[in-house]
């Protein structure tokens, strides 16, 4: 609280010259510390270079084990059998041209979402960005505001400051001039000014902002069951690896280059390394689209997150109601004079240079008063739900006026409670304005307070929320609105964007974490909820198992935002609330939300449809190599052929279905949910090859029955193959099924066209083999549909 001279007015147009630490520093000075390189140098937001993402995609144990295969092939076989490397290269570019993209689209919107704060030089204030913020600046704030460099408080006016995502400490602090204030902290009510002592690295949280700003690939369930499957298909490729390698260059007494081709064509197919990149590429053109939307994903892992959520916490201001709100009603009471109060209502508009959303509605249909002056300033605040001010009338007279929730100002029997009630029941807000007696800075001022007026105000909803709700509805995603405003009103305007169910006051919930747990089951709607109070919801919905999401545009939402799984802020938001959050919404729309869901379970659920592909072919290629090394015979399949097989089964199908919408709901377990399908996928595509082959050898003598043989397996895994592939691509649609088909006609033409036929030397000698060939294929077909279907049923997801 701020106490002024009476001639004094809290405005925040001050005179442009009165003291150096009034003005700010001049022109030169800050030239100077520029020159000295004492300029608050912040980390960007993507830490990620260009060089980084070359690095990281170029530079993988599996393009390192690929490269020295792709080398060796190059010397001693056809360059048929090194298109293998090719394509590696190709998946490689594509994955750093993407995540380039992505790079660019995130670091455009951070520049368009950046705050600027406000800094004094020479008098006059102005934005300009934090990087530009130098040694000594004189920085305003208000409140919403971050604190963006350390410093020494030197103007307060009844300034608070919450630090608790630095120090843990959950009530704000009250500042004074000599106080030190840390970056990271945020204002939570006042404003006032302080003088950069710390900038750029040196600062105390530059180094998390450094961390928590870091365009990202990793810490999602998706990459990390990747890595896993990843780490298990290496134990499992080595020792067959080597098994392979003695068997096809020792025992077997076949030419050198021909054994080495066939050792190579046994290695490569074990290698998934498409998955990895398709990942990759799949989250970076999720960022891509997203930002099309104006949407900021400052951590790639929230679009995954958020396709997990089954319970998002809403805030009623700024989410459902747009930041405005309309003066439609005043009431006077116990016979108070109109022309009085809407004097008084101007006066406290005008004794608050930084007004809320409610103040500014009163200070737009309210003049200010001339000859009334402002001698006590009591900024609004959350926690408190009112604020107030104490004047020096024309007449001489002294007030002491105060102006928040009513239910909050007055006493549980007071009359004027029960006309409050009837307009918050039709989605008003309602505020009273009170006189009192005590000091504003008295804690028992609001005791005795006597009721002078109704202020009705009407808040503008937003026209997509309604439709939002419905789409979370329709995807069994929970929506609870959690709002500090009164009970009733909120409500009433959850019921006009068709949200049925309980509202409850908050101020009436158990305070330990089951109780709250039940209500939060239990009700909808809940108001009258204090900032520390919606983080304890957030904590108890997650003790139930929820994913929760909570969204939120102000300071009251920070500390809730943290902890909730996800985070989405309000581009118009505060800073601080954007500096928590995983995901702002650039343009302030609430109907962008579904499109975020949409993003991260069309990755979601077709990394893990591609997966299955992959690993089908990672399970059948290791068991195969096993087979041939058990059974000391040559490796069926030269490197050309499995090229063939994998561009045509897994690598362009995967590719399109990977970018395919989907709108599955996003399951937990996904290592499990993968292998559960690939691994009966890979036995008994490999076991009816390896059988097929046996066959063959049998059938085929002479010169060419090695061809002959790898012509008739290749048939047999390239039609179980097609057929893993048909299952995955359900349910079918019409470009699905033309993927299907384009990809099965595309082999047939291998087949028939010669110098296809030798360029694979693939040709089907005779009639017996190649019938038997896709008999064998077609018994492993309906076979893998049983056991899929069996699977589902013992072990569903």
């Amino acid at each position: 609280m701020t106490h002024l001279d009476a001639g004094a007015r809290p405005d925040s147009a001050r005179p442009a010259t009165v003291t150096s630490r009034e003005t700010g520093l001049t022109g030169a000075q800050v030239a100077e510390r520029v020159e000295r390189g004492q300029v608050n140098d912040v980390p960007v937001r993507s830490s990620r270079s260009t060089v980084d993402i070359v690095r990281a995609n170029v530079f993988t144990r599996f393009n390192a084990i690929i490269g020295v295969l792709w080398l060796i092939m190059l010397v001693v076989a056809p360059i048929q059998d090194s298109l293998f490397g090719f394509v590696i290269l190709a998946n490689t570019g594509i994955g750093i041209v993407q995540e380039w993209r992505a790079k660019k689209t995130l670091d455009s919107l951070a520049l368009i979402g950046e705050v600027r704060p406000t800094v004094r030089r020479d008098g006059t204030a102005a934005q300009v960005s934090t990087s530009e913020i130098v040694l000594d600046d004189l920085i305003e704030i208000g409140p919403g505001d971050k604190v963006v460099v350390d410093g020494v408080c030197v103007e307060a006016d009844g300034l608070e400051i919450d630090e608790s995502l630095l120090t843990g400490e959950a009530d704000p602090v009250v500042k004074h001039p000599g106080d030190h204030v840390m970056s990271g902290s945020f204002v939570v009510a006042g404003g006032g000014a302080f003088q950069a002592t710390k900038v750029g690295r040196e600062a105390y949280a530059a180094q998390l902002a450094e961390e928590a700003s870091r365009f990202t690939l990793v810490q999602s369930e998706l990459r990390s069951g990747i890595s896993t499957i990843l780490k298990y298909v290496t134990w499992m490729m080595v020792p067959t690896a080597i098994g392979l390698i003695i068997s096809q260059l020792v025992v077997k007494e076949n030419a050198f280059d021909d054994s080495v081709a066939r050792t190579v064509g046994g290695i490569v197919p074990m290698v998934p390394e498409g998955l990895v990149l398709l990942t990759s590429v799949a989250f970076a053109i999720g960022v891509i689209r997203l930002g099309r939307k104006q949407c900021l994903v400052q951590e790639l892992p929230a679009i995954e997150g958020l396709a997990r959520v089954d319970t998002v916490c809403l805030d009623k201001t700024g989410t459902l109601t747009e930041g405005g709100m309309d003066v439609t009603e005043l009431r006077p009471l116990q016979g108070a004079d109109e022309t009085y109060v809407r004097k008084v209502l101007g006066a406290l508009g005008e004794s608050d240079p930084r007004p809320n959303a409610s103040l500014k509605a009163i200070i737009d249909t309210y003049p200010a008063v001339e000859d009334w002056r402002c001698t006590e300033a009591l900024p609004f605040s959350s926690a408190r739900k009112y604020s107030g001010a104490a004047f020096s009338e024309g007449d001489g007279q002294t007030g002491r006026w105060l102006l928040g929730a009513p239910d909050v100002l007055l006493a549980e029997d007071d009359p004027a409670l029960a006309e409050t009630g009837r307009l918050n029941e039709q989605g008003l807000r309602v505020l009273l304005l009170a006189r009192v007696a005590r000091d504003l800075d008295d804690p028992e001022v609001t005791k005795g307070a006597k009721p002078t007026a109704l202020v009705v105000l009407e808040q503008r909803l937003r026209p997509d929320a309604a439709d939002t709700l419905r789409y979370f509805a329709d995807q069994n995603v929970r929506a609870k609105v959690i709002s500090g405003d009164n009970a009733v009103s909120v409500g009433a305007v959850a019921a006009k964007l068709g949200l049925s169910g309980t509202t409850v006051d908050a101020r009436r919930l158990p305070a330990e974490q089951e109780g709250m747990a039940d209500a939060l089951d239990d009700g909808t709607v809940f108001g009258r909820v204090t900032p520390q109070q919606k983080r304890n919801m957030v904590g108890a919905l997650q003790s139930r198992g929820h994913t929760v999401a909570m969204t939120g545009d102000g300071v009251n939402d920070v500390l809730a935002l943290k902890d909730a799984d996800i985070g989405v802020a309000m581009g118009s938001g505060s800073e601080a609330t954007r500096a928590v959050a995983q995901i702002v919404l650039l343009n302030n729309s609430f109907a962008t939300l579904p499109s975020v869901v949409a993003e991260g379970r069309r990755v979601i659920g077709n990394i893990t449809r591609v997966a299955t592909l992959f690993l089908v072919k990672t399970v059948y290629s290791v068991l195969l190599a096993v087979l041939v090394v058990c059974s000391q015979v040559e490796y069926p399949f030269l490197p050309r052929h499995l090229t063939l097989l994998s561009t045509l089964t897994i690598g362009i199908p995967a590719f399109f279905l990977a970018l395919a919408p989907n709108k599955e709901r996003a399951k937990p377990n996904f290592v499990r949910r993968v292998m559960r399908y690939a691994i009966p996928g890979g036995v008994v595509a490999a076991a009816a090859t390896f059988a097929t082959y046996l066959i063959a050898r049998e059938h085929y003598t002479g010169a060419g029955a090695l061809d002959a043989e790898t012509s008739a397996a290749t048939l047999t895994l390239f039609l179980i193959s097609m057929w893993v592939l048909a299952i995955i691509a359900r349910p079918y649609t019409w470009w699905r099924v033309v993927l299907v088909a384009s990809m099965a006609g595309a082999f047939l033409l291998v087949l028939v066209v010669p110098w296809l036929q030798h360029f694979f030397a693939l040709k089907l000698v005779g009639m017996t083999m190649p019938w038997i060939a896709v008999g064998t294929a077609a018994v492993a077909a309906a076979t893998l549909e049983l056991l899929w279907r069996w699977v589902d049923r013992r072990f569903p997801a």
